[in-house]
C-alpha cells in the first residue's frame, strides 16, 4: 500500500509514519534524504539550496521505484503540499492520502521551538491552501445539492 502523508511542517508526519511503518517498509522523506546528502554537522532540518535540489531529484527517483513495489511492501511518502497533479498520480497507484494536522497553533509553536523560522511561511501556505480547498469543496457540494 502507498501512504502519502501530508501536513504542515512540524505537524508530526514523521512520527505518524514511525508509529506504523515496519523495518521492511519504504519511507520516502525529503528531510531525511536531504540530511543524508548534506555534509557533516548540517542541521537535521537543512534547507540549503543545492542539497535540497539534489534531494528532490533523489526523492523523485525513489518514488518512481517505490511505486513498483507496493504489492510487496508498504510505502510511506511524505509530501507536505501535493498539487492536484501529484494527488492524481498518487491515486492512480492506489494511494491512501493521510493529512496529519494537530492544528495551526501547535504547528506554529513547534516551528518556533524546534525548526527554522522560514518554515512558518510554509505552514502558513499549507493552511491557506487547505482552507481554499475546503471552501471549494463546500461550494461544489452546495452546487450539486441545488441541482
Amino acid at each position: 500500500m502507498l501512504y502519502v502523508v501530508t501536513g504542515p511542517p512540524a505537524a508530526g508526519k514523521s512520527s505518524w509514519i514511525e508509529a506504523r511503518a515496519r523495518p521492511t517498509d519504504v519511507v520516502i522523506d525529503l528531510d531525511r534524504i536531504t540530511a543524508a546528502l548534506s555534509g557533516p554537522g548540517a542541521p537535521s532540518w537543512t534547507q540549503d539550496g543545492v542539497a535540497l535540489k539534489v534531494a528532490h531529484r533523489a526523492r523523485y527517483a525513489a518514488i518512481d521505484e517505490a511505486v513498483k513495489h507496493v504489492d510487496q511492501v508498504d510505502v510511506y511518502l511524505i509530501h507536505t503540499m501535493p498539487s492536484p497533479k501529484w494527488i492524481a498520480r498518487y491515486r492512480r497507484h492506489g494511494a491512501e492520502i493521510v493529512a496529519v494536522d494537530p492544528g495551526r497553533d501547535i504547528v506554529m509553536q513547534r516551528i518556533q521551538d524546534m525548526r527554522s523560522p522560514a518554515l512558518q511561511a510554509v505552514a502558513t501556505r499549507w493552511y491557506r491552501q487547505r482552507d481554499k480547498q475546503r471552501t471549494a469543496s463546500r461550494v461544489t457540494r452546495q452546487a450539486s445539492r441545488a441541482w
